[in-house]
């Protein structure tokens, strides 16, 4: 693996939801507090920014063209270049308390997207799935905070964090309905690491996790809960990852500054900035939204 580099020194509040478009070779992200969506283009290193009138959780490409979000209260289409936002479906269950968070396409295209209360009320998230139809179908309930969700190369398990159980569990997954069963956990973070945050997987069938609190990065076995690799990050509150580049082999982590102290902002002068690592194997790629 090679040295992290600090690729942006964005100083995002809460940097967050990566996503690689491979057809326009560029990453993008999002400042879920700074209401902004980032379009980050590894080439000239420079980053562009979408002001969007809600907190944003997530971003995805559109095959059809330009981009979907989760914005506080539902899914949106955005025009990256106009920065027009125009609402697809919103949540009957978005309050001003609950919004939504971390999500990802599936490789037939669906959009998921987890929900989570802003002010802590335990179990009042819901994880989504927005289908091409844009018909919208709940997956998990009783939800805290809705994180990562990652597959297996072969799309028939799925991974997913609600980030306060420390946990990440796996689900059989049936792509052609779209539909979990068998929920288990198989990965537990350990005490004084933070907890799960973003997740993103290889083409080994591993799992890369975001750890916030935790200063790291980590690579896991899923499939005997080892953890195998560590990727330190001079951030405490590391969010999410991606791989993306040519080959799928460099990984972009984004981080948060929210709710530093001074102090710790001093120890932290990178925190909310944009990271990346070349690392030894592929990722997954990035689906994009089929509706």
């Amino acid at each position: 693996m090679g040295e992290l580099e600090l690729v942006l020194d964005a100083k995002s509040v809460l940097g967050e939801g990566p996503s690689w478009d491979a057809r326009r070779q560029c990453l993008y992200w999002v400042d879920i507090e700074g209401r902004k969506i980032h379009i980050y283009d590894p080439k000239s290193g420079s980053d562009r920014e979408i002001e969007v009138p809600q907190r944003v959780g997530a971003v995805v490409p559109r095959a059809s063209g330009g981009l979907v979000a989760a914005l506080h209260d539902g899914f949106y289409a955005v025009d990256p270049d106009t920065g027009a936002v125009q609402p697809l479906v919103r949540s009957a269950e978005a309050t001003e308390d609950v919004r939504f968070n971390d999500g990802k396409c599936d490789a037939a295209g669906r959009f998921l997207a987890g929900t989570m209360s802003i002010s802590g009320v335990p179990q009042s998230g819901i994880l989504y799935s927005l289908h091409t139809d844009l018909s919208v179908h709940k997956m998990v309930e009783q939800v805290t905070t809705s994180n990562g969700i990652a597959w297996s190369p072969d799309h028939k398990t799925m991974y997913y964090i609600d980030s306060p159980t420390k946990q990440i569990v796996a689900y059989d997954y049936d792509l052609d309905s779209g539909t979990i069963r068998n929920g288990r956990a198989v990965i537990r973070i350990p005490d004084g690491q933070g907890v799960p945050d973003g997740m993103t997987s290889d083409t080994e069938g591993m799992l890369w996790i975001a750890q916030w609190g935790g200063y790291r990065v980590t690579r896991w076995n899923p499939h005997n809960g080892e953890c195998i690799a560590t990727v330190s990050v001079p951030a405490a509150r590391v969010t999410s990852c991606v791989f993306a580049g040519d080959d799928l082999s460099e990984l972009y982590i984004t981080t948060a500054s929210v709710g530093l102290t001074d102090e710790q902002r001093k120890e932290q002068p990178h925190a909310g900035g944009l990271f990346r690592i070349k690392t030894n194997v592929r990722g997954m790629p990035t689906f994009a939204f089929e509706g």
